[in-house]
Order: structure tokens, then C-alpha cells, then sequence
């Protein structure tokens, strides 16, 4: 039996990955008008990293994540998110000593075992922004806003922005006090996992997707009730900023997110037409996380989206290129001393930024014309034995049929004109 790709991952082909290498051009295209820069973390990362970083209580580091024992006896982990290793690369690569705020973004592969399903993988890619060593209501304006017009410059329609504050400690204490007073008589209601995060985290169980616990929340006293005077006075600047911006947004004040680290703002951006689960984009801000992992008191701000999620929007709204690139033109050389010069030529063009195919497996010239129209080639460069004595290159269009004759000694440069034309 042939093996098999491991379940919940997918193979990229041609034609497939023109799509994500246009998303990704697109991300970095919107991140240099804004001014930040990528950075690129390890793959794996030392355990304690996300289990301080994202949460102990969380579903990612009970349930879901790829840890091992390395040679060394250590555990280890394949990072599941990357904030918790931006902050880390923050800390140990002394960027707080760089001027803030430090303004980042990344794209890559996550590992997390879930169980498959549309737009759900178990290794899965992630754009992300992160925003360190500010704390002022513009900051987080400008993450939102950031990834509102990368999806406006995309096309996708139907979309909102659902924002809340989860407060701060001080703010959140309280909170707590009155969330637990409200579900203790139904704490029996609750599921398994959210009577757990009754006395660890009660403020997750607002976030549970289970039906029951949902039931049981209705009524349930929000963050929003209990915000001190300064977090609710950063949330209103946030949310005029915003208005005054143009992006549409719904205050939700059951939007908690699932991790840990939040404090004040959080946010997602949801999208019609892609299913139940219609949230693309997902952030918020984590001014203790820095301080939590090691480092110095620094407030930070970000949000990831998948982009298995965004491209799969992107499908359902006909906004994703359908074509794939174009060869500009395909060599066919007709034995083998024009297959030694034709090769020469190749370079010669490639070496000059002209997409150029050539024939590898020896066909006949109408079987290598076939090869060249179904590649999408505009041009067509023969040359055989009776070309090579009287040294010129035929160039034929193939969408006219119509063809001329330049010196071999030429041909570079009058083939580099037409590219630079779009002949």
C-alpha cells in the first residue's frame, strides 16, 4: 500500500498554490504600506513556552497540542500559535531595546491536533501581526485596521469587525466574582470541560461553544459590566478611532477569545457565506504576556488569521485568480547540437528575467507546439539543424501563426525587447 500524507494535512500543487503565493503577496504588500517587518520563528519551541504563554486551562495545551521528548530529555513542542514566540524572540533577541514600538508580522505553518474538517487542518498557516511596546487606543486601531483593508484590497464584502474589552486584572477580578456568583446554581448545567474553568478561568466559559453552556449563559454578567474607568476609556477611544476610519464593527460583549493572555481589546472579523464557523481573523491585546514568559513589562497587541480560512472566503466569492501564470514562450530545439545551443539561448534569456520553457523529453516539433498552447505560451523559438547552418532563430506567435527570422547572434536582445513590449 503506497503511504499516505498524514491525516489533516494537505499537499500544495500547481494551480493551488498560485492562490496562497497571491494571498501572500498581497499580506506583505499591505504590511510594508503599514511598516511592519517579518519576522520568522522557530518551528518548535520549549514547552513552556505556550503552556505560559497560552494558558494552562486552554483547549490548545490540554488537548491539542504536538509535544515530544527530544534526545536531550527535553520537552518540546511544535508551536501551535506564534505570539507566545514573538514575545520569546522579543525577550531574547533584546528588541525592547530597539525603538518602539517594535511593529512584526509572520506567515507559516501551526501544529494542533483537532479533528478535520472544512477549513480546519491539523498543520494549518497562520498570517499574523504583532505590535510591541505600545499601549496607546491608536495601536490597537491600526491592527484592526490593518487587516480590515488587507481584506477590502482583496474583495471579500460581508464583513465585520465583532470587538470587546476583557478588561484588565484589577477590572477582571471583579468580574470573576460576579460571573461565578451567576453560574454557581448551574454549575451541574455546565460541560465537563467549562466546570473545570469554573474556579481556573471562569471567564472562558462565556467562549464555550457548547450548547448547553450557552444556554446556561445567557444573562451571565459581561466584561463590559465591570470595566474600571481606565480600560472602558481605552475601549471608547478604540472604538471611535475605528468609526472615524471606516470599519465596520459590532460590539460583542460576549466575545472573550480562547486564550489566556488577552487583556482590554479583542477582536474578530467575521465574513459571511463560508458556514458556521464564520470568524477569519481573530486578536486581541496581551499587555502582561512579555512580562509573563520572562521578559520586562511590555504591552502588545496582534491577531492571526488562517489562511486555509481566508482563502476559502476568497473561493466562495469568486475573488481568488483563476488562471495560473502564462509561460512567456516555449524553446523548441530539433536534435541534439540544437538542443546544446537552444540550451545556451535559454539561459542566456533567463538569466535576463524572461520566463522561458523548453522541451525536455525530445518530442517532434508538433507535439512540442502542442506542449507550448496548452502551457499558455505566446511565442513559440524553433530552432533545428537547417536554423543552426544558417545561424537565425524562428520566432513564431502562436496565437497568429505568424513568424520571423532573426540572427542567433541577435536573438537575445530582440526576444528581450518583446518581453519588455508584452509581445
Amino acid at each position: 500500500m503506497a503511504i499516505q500524507r498524514p491525516k489533516g494535512t494537505q499537499d500544495l500543487l500547481p494551480g493551488i498554490i498560485e492562490q496562497w503565493q497571491y494571498l501572500e503577496e498581497t499580506i506583505r504588500s499591505v504590511c510594508r504600506e503599514y511598516g511592519y517587518e517579518e519576522i520568522r520563528t522557530p518551528m518548535f519551541e520549549a514547552t513552556e513556552l505556550f503552556q505560559r504563554g497560552v494558558g494552562q486551562t486552554t483547549d490548545i495545551v490540554k488537548k491539542e497540542m504536538y509535544t515530544f521528548q527530544d534526545k536531550g530529555d527535553r520537552s518540546m513542542t511544535l508551536r501551535p500559535e506564534l505570539t507566545a514566540s514573538v514575545c520569546r524572540a522579543y525577550v531574547e533577541d533584546k528588541l525592547y531595546g530597539q525603538p518602539q514600538p517594535v511593529k512584526l508580522y509572520y506567515i507559516g505553518p501551526m501544529f494542533r491536533y483537532e479533528r478535520p474538517q472544512s477549513g480546519r487542518f491539523r498543520q494549518f498557516h497562520q498570517f499574523g501581526v504583532e505590535v510591541l511596546g505600545a499601549d496607546q487606543p491608536i495601536v490597537d486601531a491600526e491592527v484592526i485596521s490593518l487587516v480590515w483593508n488587507l481584506y477590502k484590497r482583496l474583495g471579500l464584502s460581508g464583513l465585520e469587525v465583532h470587538v470587546n474589552s476583557v478588561g484588565c486584572p484589577v477590572c477582571r477580578a471583579s468580574h470573576r466574582e460576579q460571573l461565578q456568583e451567576f453560574l454557581i446554581s448551574r454549575k451541574k448545567d455546565l460541560c465537563n470541560d467549562c466546570q473545570e474553568r469554573f474556579d481556573r478561568n471562569p471567564l472562558r466559559i462565556l467562549d464555550c461553544k457548547n450548547p448547553s453552556c450557552q444556554e446556561v449563559t445567557v444573562g451571565a454578567p459581561t466584561t463590559r459590566d465591570t470595566l474600571c474607568e481606565d480600560c472602558s476609556t481605552h475601549f471608547e477611544k478604540v472604538l471611535a478611532i475605528l468609526g472615524r476610519a471606516g470599519v465596520v464593527y459590532r460590539v460583542n460583549p460576549r466575545l472573550v477569545r480562547g486564550l489566556d493572555y488577552y487583556t482590554k481589546t479583542a477582536f474578530e472579523v467575521m465574513v459571511e457565506e463560508i458556514g458556521a464557523q464564520s470568524a477569519i481573523c481573530g486578536g486581541g491585546r496581551y499587555d502582561k504576556l512579555v512580562e509573563e514568559i520572562g521578559g520586562p513589562a511590555t504591552p502588545g497587541i496582534g491577531f492571526a488569521m488562517g489562511i486555509e480560512r481566508v482563502l476559502a472566503a476568497l473561493q466562495v466569492q469568486n475573488k481568488l485568480p483563476e488562471e495560473k501564470p502564462k509561460q512567456f514562450a516555449m524553446l523548441i530545439a530539433l536534435g541534439e547540437k540544437a538542443q546544446i545551443e537552444g540550451f545556451a539561448l535559454l539561459t542566456a534569456l533567463r538569466s535576463k528575467g524572461i520566463p522561458v520553457g523548453m522541451d525536455l523529453l525530445g518530442r517532434s516539433l508538433k507535439n512540442q507546439l502542442k506542449s507550448a498552447n496548452r502551457q499558455g505560451a505566446s511565442l513559440a523559438f524553433i530552432l533545428g539543424e537547417e536554423e543552426l547552418d544558417r545561424n537565425v532563430l524562428v520566432i513564431r506567435d502562436l496565437t497568429s501563426g505568424e513568424q520571423m527570422e532573426v540572427p542567433l547572434n541577435d536573438a537575445v536582445e530582440e526576444i528581450f525587447m518583446k518581453y519588455q513590449r508584452g509581445v
